[in-house]
């Protein structure tokens, strides 16, 4: 359940607090340092070198063995420089040295090595490529030793603030045996309801799980990213009347800095004490932690309580304090904010309770709370200044922090100086890094990003590169930090696994918020705040991560290794160096842009993703020279051939040419051994047919073993029985995609599917949908990871498998024209989630029984001509969600039972008879408007004129919209049913 949004008229430290609040803090456990992150890739590096390459170059083992151990030295005391580099320019500047050192080792490591690759193949090309490499061989090598001299020198300058470093180090380690907590921020501020906006429901909810919950012991937790004033709403809760009376015991504890665990234990026992006028014990030893927690849950005991664990940051805080609470039938409670969702499932698998995720302010109570904090005297914007104002809220995106920061520096100028308010618009960014008001948003919101250990925060910071206000595919990011080499390799996971699980902790943290699911819940488009990006933008740049070149920002430095470029270059632009480069993204960059980059980008280039580039048509000639490029993507251009010579990229793990007009790959596709991700297809939608198009290819794929995603193979042409059989070799396979499947290849697919013990995702298509036999009944043992199918042909009969593998959540068929009824055989499958179905059978009446589909949430008919009703039994499809029928033209009433369906939030109708539209549009007192009185939104609607006019009815305030509302789906767009 979500709570509600609020507003705060202030926000900070707990200055001017009284009464039970007190500060504390708690123990974290030691994260890894920006500053180490380069070195200990580089340390991997150079071990990897060590053991596999060393051996032919002996004449340079010593240097490379001084450069590590050197490096495994510095590393030691870059964990302490790193909580110096803020306030000490000297730590700083040497910091940057190494890092920049470790970039060059890097280079030079990786161009020996690509060297190295170029030696092989042929005899005779072998003997050519030594030859020619020996001179680039001896430069290498002289510059390996010259590093050694470099790195003699920043070992010497360091020694001056050695000991600096040493009193750091000893203090830190002390703090760590004694279990010191990290500090973040201070205390909300004591507000008035007058200062808040939209806190009423949120209030309410919590005071309903407050007052009137179970009488056992419950955690309540307030979940939400920086800014969106969790404290401050759960302090109102806490200080509210009716919860002062409830309970016997009230506490507060703020997990800051500088206080031990015992401290933290401590307080909480002298304000337990002080509450129930008990004197707290002295004569015994209170540095026992364990006889603390014994003490105060020896005076909570029989007493109803109300404890409040205010930011907690990790699951380890949590797990050090929660055995104090017992759990004795008086109805405590205790509630905590976070900004990590793991901290909130695990206290609610310990006592069970709530979780309320914090959501942002809506645009009008922003507007409301920003009027009423930046023109005090009337609350209006003035006319001149709405236009400005609204794209400075813009910014702010709903969080309460930055809009009264915001709101406190506009309050001072003046209404008339129209100019001095869109300076502010235009250089927000700057605004808020240079202005001390200000910069207490970044201090709120960078926290979360100083607590990431240093491999998360080299995926938040790759979020720089994206487009300001862009959503983000999951599996887009997945694949790049693989690329990128940001994920360490764990036993029993994939890399693209361990990359799904990074960003699962950057989603628990509050850092990304998902803006799109799929049916089966899991993550599709995610986005970054706008302010959060800012921080990104703002590290990386002082890290030398990333640099990018936008309408605010048109340079970048000169030894670069990752540019993301939003805007057309400059002239004085084009010759900058770019030899260092690693990564270029050109998000929709002008066609002459990326001429421009790729004739000064290095072949050292590991990652080049052109999504979107405009009016690019042909394939890039210069990037067949990148022989270490792992990722590529031409998604969303107008490319139309691969040419030939791709076959020299050995290293590309990801080619992505979705959305693009190759349908054929060349031969030489198959020389990529370390593909992993292959994805050329598009979608074209007329009217109402929906065409896929995928990719033929001459090439034995059976060679590319290491692929994980093939999608999608037009299976029509006469190799396709050889090609089928290869499939089977390859045993890495995820989700694999095929178009124009012949009967007669049905059988060998089967065997080889059965041989793909990785499949989580099949999707076939028949040659001909209307026509050609779908034949998939020879599959005798499926995937046993299969979890989404989707099948389009016709079926003689339901797949005998289907029906008996419980690990489906996805089911898509389409065009099947079955002879039986399938609702019998697949209501009885335990985890399907999704199920679509498109003129699968021949329906007069529809009936689904109950029991059946217990987890089923969502449900998509389609195109069927002679359904004339559906019926819904009690107990049927209890979890159901979202219900979209279309082209059904005869249906003229509401399913009979819908009103069974009480989990239902969506009921969609596309294309059905006009009496069942028009009972749905205004006839409050018809049997069929009552039937669906209790679902939130209706949407219905018919294609006209070449698009989907779509009306949408929200019953929580009971507007109807049109298609060009926000409840309405855009005109033109494909109903759900068809994506």
């Amino acid at each position: 359940m979500n709570i509600g949004r609020l507003g705060l008229k202030g926000y900070g430290g707990a200055r001017g607090w009284s009464g039970t609040i007190k500060s504390t803090t708690f123990p974290r456990e030691r994260k890894e340092k920006m500053a180490e992150g380069p070195v200990t890739f580089l340390l991997n590096k150079l071990s990897n070198f060590l053991e596999y390459e060393i051996c032919h170059f002996r004449n340079i083992q010593e240097e490379i063995i001084y450069v590590r151990d050197e490096l495994a030295r510095v590393k030691a005391f870059l964990k302490i420089a790193d909580s110096l580099e803020e306030s000490d320019e000297q730590v700083k500047v040497w910091v940057e040295q190494i890092r920049d050192l470790t970039f060059n080792i890097e280079d030079i490591l990786d161009e020996f090595m690509l060297l190295s690759i170029q030696d092989h193949g042929h005899v005779l090309q072998a003997m050519l490529c030594k030859l020619r490499n020996m001179k680039a061989r001896y430069r290498v090598i002289h510059e390996l030793k010259q590093v050694n001299s470099r790195i003699k020198s920043i070992c010497e300058g360091h020694k001056r603030f050695r000991p600096k470093l040493r009193r750091v180090g000893q203090h830190s380690r002390a703090d760590d045996s004694d279990n010191h907590w990290y500090d973040h921020r201070s205390d909300a501020l004591l507000l008035d309801k007058s200062d808040l906006v939209g806190i009423e429901e949120s209030k309410r909810i919590l005071m309903e799980h407050l007052v009137d919950g179970l009488l056992e012991r419950e955690v309540i937790s307030v979940v939400g990213m920086g800014g969106l004033g969790k404290t401050t709403l759960v302090k109102q809760v806490y200080d509210d009347p009716a919860v002062k009376k409830h309970f016997h015991i009230r506490v507060w504890l703020t997990f800051s800095t500088s206080c031990k665990l015992v401290e933290l234990l401590k307080d909480m026992l002298q304000q337990i004490a002080c509450q129930i006028r008990k004197p707290a014990p002295q004569r015994v030893d209170t540095s026992n932690k364990e006889w603390l927690k014994m003490m105060i849950k020896g005076f909570l005991l029989n007493k109803r309580y109300l404890i409040v664990l205010d930011d907690v940051w990790n699951v380890i805080e949590w797990e050090a304090i929660k055995y104090a609470f017992p759990n004795d039938g008086c109805g405590s409670r205790v509630m905590l904010t976070t900004r990590n969702a793991d901290v909130a499932s695990a206290s609610q698998a310990d006592f069970g309770g709530k979780i309320h995720e914090s959501k942002p302010l809506n645009d009008e109570e922003s507007w409301k709370l920003f009027c009423r904090k930046t023109f005090s005297e009337t609350n209006l914007c003035p006319p001149s200044l709405e236009e400005t104002c609204k794209s400075i809220l813009k910014k702010c995106e709903g969080l309460p922090l930055p809009i009264v920061a915001i709101s406190g520096v506009l309050a001072s100028k003046d209404t008339q100086r129209v100019d001095e308010w869109d300076l502010v618009r235009r250089s927000l960014r700057a605004e808020i890094d240079g202005n001390d008001r200000l910069k207490k948003i970044n201090k709120v919101l960078a926290l979360s990003f100083n607590e990431l250990p240093y491999y998360l925060k080299c995926c938040f910071l790759h979020l720089s590169v994206f487009p300001e206000g862009y959503g983000i595919e999951r599996m887009r990011l997945i694949r790049l930090w693989v690329a990128e080499g940001f994920v360490e390799a764990k036993e029993g996971r994939t890399l693209e696994e361990a990359a799904d699980y990074y960003l699962k902790e950057i989603l628990n943290r509050s850092l990304l918020q998902v803006t799109e699911w799929t049916a089966d819940r899991r993550v599709k488009v995610c986005r970054i705040h706008h302010l959060l990006q800012q921080i990104a933008i703002k590290k990386s740049k002082e890290q030398s991560f990333a640099a990018r070149v936008d309408e605010q920002n048109s340079s970048w430095p000169d030894k670069v290794r990752r540019l993301s470029v939003h805007t057309k270059f400059q002239s004085s632009q084009q010759n900058m160096s770019l030899s260092q480069l690693r990564s270029l993204y050109m998000s929709g960059a002008e066609k002459s842009s990326l001429k421009a980059a790729l004739l000064h980008v290095g072949k050292l280039l590991t990652v080049l993703d052109l999504q979107a580039v405009p009016n690019l048509g042909k394939f890039p000639m210069q990037v067949l020279e990148m022989y270490s490029l792992r990722y590529l993507s031409l998604r969303y251009t107008e490319v139309k051939t691969v040419p030939s010579s791709i076959g020299k990229l050995q290293n590309l793990e990801t080619l992505d040419l979705k959305y693009t007009y190759v349908t054929v790959l060349p031969r030489e596709i198959m020389e990529l051994r370390r593909l992993r991700q292959l994805l050329v297809y598009r979608y074209e939608t007329i009217s109402y047919l929906h065409s896929k198009y995928g990719f033929r290819t001459p090439a034995d794929i059976g060679s590319l073993q290491s692929l994980q995603k093939l999608c999608y193979w037009e299976a029509d042409d006469e190799r396709s029985c050889i090609i089928m059989r290869d499939i089977g070799k390859m045993l890495h396979l995820r989700r694999l995609c095929i178009l124009k499947l012949k009967k007669e290849d049905g059988t060998t697919l089967c065997s080889s599917i059965s041989r793909l013990t990785n499949l989580v995702a099949l999707s076939v298509t028949s040659l001909d949908e209307d026509e050609e036999v779908l034949d998939l009944q020879n599959l005798s043992s499926p995937p046993p990871l299969l979890q989404r199918i989707y099948l389009k042909g016709r079926l003689l009969e339901m797949p005998h498998w289907i029906p008996t593998h419980e690990n489906i959540v996805t089911l898509h068929l389409r065009l099947c024209c079955l002879k039986d009824d399938p609702l019998i055989s697949l209501q009885n499958l335990p985890n399907l989630v999704h199920l679509e179905l498109e003129k699968v059978y021949d329906w007069k009446v529809l009936h689904f029984k109950a029991k059946g589909f217990k987890k089923l949430q969502k449900l998509g008919l389609d195109n069927y001509v002679g359904l004339r009703g559906i019926e819904v039994e009690g107990g049927a499809m209890p979890s159901l969600v979202q219900l979209i029928i279309q082209r059904c033209k005869v249906l003229r009433n509401v399913p009979v039972g819908i009103e069974y369906l009480t989990t239902l939030k969506l009921l969609e109708f596309f294309d059905v008879h006009d009496e069942l539209v028009m009972k749905l549009e205004h006839d409050d007192q018809s049997q069929d408007y009552q039937r669906v009185a209790h679902i939130p939104e209706l949407r219905y609607g018919s294609w006209t004129d070449g698009g989907w006019d779509v009306k949408s009815v929200d019953r929580t305030g009971d507007e109807a919209g049109s298609s060009h509302g926000t409840n309405g789906r855009n005109r033109g767009e494909l109903p759900p049913c068809w994506k």
